[in-house]
């Protein structure tokens, strides 16, 4: 059973390609989707960014989410974008320097783009990830949101994902949305390259989440749901039939 009941989710504080005109962000389902199957299984989540404040959000992630609204399906994405409550908590994030691991059963790393350029370079970032698996608690992500485990090293000088299962967005992705001259690196390559037993579908966009005792990936947008329900499943706690 959990011990806190609460759980700490990070999202990017950039919102922009470093290098293209491009406006990027946090990717929304992935938070919401994530959100609405711990919320439902009781827990409560917290909001930490790398500066702390207002979240961008990635401009793309919500045109499915307008398209639904305007033929009038207005699905979960859509009804957390509307709450004015929710979208409040979007701008008012504390900082990932300020959080304390004790508070928290979990840590989920969200993605969006805009996670391949800040958190790889947080230090404190790094340092709230050793301390969650360090102290036998969940360490989750997504989608870019991975690319905050990249400089994570263990006491021993390890990097966390040595030998470890894990997924994130892969090349293939990237290509297919023509974005891959855009961002600073390849993700796949830079799991691999860490150690990492990289994983993804045979498909793209298609859901593929990896477990690895304490680690929880998500491969894409599709599989922020998935991940939730594998976190939750492993914190001793079911979703209502």
């Amino acid at each position: 059973m959990s011990a806190t009941q609460k759980i700490l989710v990070v999202v990017t504080s950039i919102n922009e390609f470093e290098d293209v005109g491009y406006r990027t962000g946090l990717w929304l389902g992935e938070l919401t989707h994530f959100w609405d199957e711990l919320a439902q299984a009781g827990y409560h989540l917290d909001i930490v960014s790398p500066l702390g404040g207002m979240v961008p959000i990635d401009p793309e992630s919500l045109i499915m989410a307008e398209m639904g609204a305007a033929m009038g399906l207005k699905g979960d994405l859509h009804r957390h974008y509307e709450d004015r409550g929710f979208m409040n908590r979007l701008k008012t994030t504390g900082k990932i320097a300020d959080a304390d691991v004790a508070r928290y059963d979990a840590i989920y790393l969200t993605g969006g783009h805009g996670a391949m350029f800040d958190f790889p370079e947080s230090a404190a970032l790094a340092e709230l990830v050793v301390a969650f698996y360090s102290a036998g608690k969940f360490v989750t992500a997504v989608c870019h949101g991975p690319a905050g485990l990249l400089r994570v090293k263990l006491p021993d000088g390890r990097y966390l994902i040595d030998g470890r299962k894990v997924t994130g967005f892969s090349w293939r992705e990237e290509v297919a949305i023509k974005r891959d001259n855009a961002v600073p690196f390849s993700l796949e390559d830079e799991l691999r390259k860490r150690g990492g037993d990289y994983s993804a579908a045979v498909l793209p966009f298609v859901g593929h989440v990896v477990v690895d005792d304490h680690l929880i990936t998500g491969q894409n947008p599709a599989s922020a749901r998935g991940v939730g329900v594998a976190l939750v499943k492993r914190l001793g706690r079911r979703l209502p039939a």
